[in-house]
């Protein structure tokens, strides 16, 4: 150690304890193995992360609280976790038909979502329904896409499409969580406004990157050293991410859209990474999902209130009605997917679309008093059912087994499935 910096309380806090990160740790690794132990229905790790962190937390044994230490690596995870949704986003493959299929499948989820969002706050259910109804827009890409790759699917016609329409819907609920509910604009307008400066500050940037990436200079540097302990590619993806996460703090946009256009601008740099860098991408999921994701979800499990959900019958109640609006909102604008495939397979695909673990935009709405902790708990808890259930259906109704792989997010590697977005 150079003299002169003595490892004492003036480098650390010495309140600071890793006791309770330690316990998160251990049930980040033992998850995926308690997964992989039940054969043949394999059960999301992710759901096991929450479940396990309620068990743990305030509303369970109370063993951990989120110190210090957890909150930060948790704020990480929720970034990075939206950094890697936005990397899978394949912008080729959104055009044509599978636009169009896309696009109408999201402008009925819209209009059905605006409808039962209104008729839950006239019936007390929602206090907030216009944030309801783009939560319900919304499909986790994280869960589904791993899911559909290692089950085969995704390297199919439907499989690409379908793929597509929860990557349209993804972006969507992102955009106007973060557009309607600004925290400085004045309006969706002006949030609006400050959308379209983010979108064209990153532009300027994919050709700015481009540019200066395929110079003779650079190129050969950034080869050289992307392997070494300077990690360079890693390193700048680092800077992207958190560099647009403080950019869209700064306009009062959410940060999450920020993290989440990082990854959509890596992706359309990073486009012939499977000829320069293949190990790239491998680096950033094992750094995302072995490190600051697991904490997330584990923190959100800390975090969840049971005491709020069981309330009430009425609070209670809200758990399947959320899981019906789901159904509704995100199930039925399947229709759109006639003609592309059979009867089970737009049932399937209604499925996958209603597969939503809302814990970003519960967190954002808790934060912004639009949601009671009731509320929040009750999204939370309809999303994990429709995590665990709807996936495993759909996939009966594909032909398919639910793959080991599939109870690990993040799992597949976008290099398995030569030219299938991920």
């Amino acid at each position: 150690m150079p003299p002169g910096i003595p490892y004492t309380s003036s480098v650390m806090d010495p309140h600071v304890s890793f006791a309770g990160l330690l316990v998160v740790a251990a049930l980040a690794f033992a998850a995926p193995l308690m997964a992989s132990a039940v054969p043949g229905r394999p059960i999301p790790a992710v759901v096991l992360l929450i479940v396990g962190g309620i068990i743990l937390g305030q509303s369970g044994l109370g063993l951990v609280t989120v110190d210090e230490p957890i909150r930060i690596l948790a704020l990480l995870g929720l970034a990075v976790l939206l950094f890697l949704a936005g990397l899978e986003v394949e912008i080729g493959q959104l055009r044509g038909n599978r636009l169009r299929t896309a696009l109408v499948g999201l402008a009925l989820s819209g209009g059905l979502a605006l409808v039962t969002s209104a008729g839950l706050g006239a019936a007390g259910l929602a206090e907030a329904p216009l944030l309801l109804a783009v939560i319900l827009i919304g499909t986790s890409v994280g869960i589904v896409i791993p899911v559909l790759s290692d089950a085969g699917l995704a390297h199919a016609s439907f499989g690409q499409t379908l793929i597509a329409a929860v990557s349209v819907a993804e972006v969507g609920s992102i955009v106007l969580l973060s557009v309607v509910f600004s925290r400085s604009a004045r309006g969706p307008l002006e949030g609006f406004l400050l959308l379209v400066l983010l979108i064209t500050l990153a532009t300027a940037l994919i050709f700015a990157v481009l540019r200066t990436e395929r110079s003779m200079r650079l190129a050969p540097l950034l080869q050289r050293l992307q392997d070494t302990t300077a990690q360079i590619r890693v390193r700048g993806a680092w800077l992207l991410m958190v560099g647009f996460a403080a950019l869209a703090e700064a306009l009062g946009l959410e940060v999450i859209l920020g993290a989440f256009l990082a990854g959509a601008i890596l992706n359309v740099i990073d486009a012939d990474g499977s000829m320069n860098h293949p190990a790239f991408r491998t680096k950033l999921e094992a750094v995302g999902h072995g490190v600051f994701v697991p904490v997330f979800f584990v923190a959100t499990g800390l975090r969840f209130d049971v005491g709020a959900l069981l309330a009430s019958p009425t609070a209670l109640l809200r758990v399947p009605i959320f899981i019906g609006a789901l159904l509704i909102v995100r199930g039925l604008p399947a229709i759109a997917f006639r003609g592309s495939g059979s009867r089970r397979e737009i049932l399937g695909a209604g499925l996958i679309q209603a597969t939503l673990l809302p814990i970003a935009p519960t967190q954002i709405g808790l934060e912004l008093g639009l949601l009671d902790p009731a509320t929040a708990a009750a999204l939370i808890t309809a999303g994990l059912v429709a995590a665990v259930v709807f996936p495993a259906v759909a996939l009966r109704q594909f032909g398919r087994a639910l793959p080991l792989s599939a109870a690990l997010p993040g799992s597949t590697i976008r290099g398995d499935l030569p030219g299938a977005p991920t």
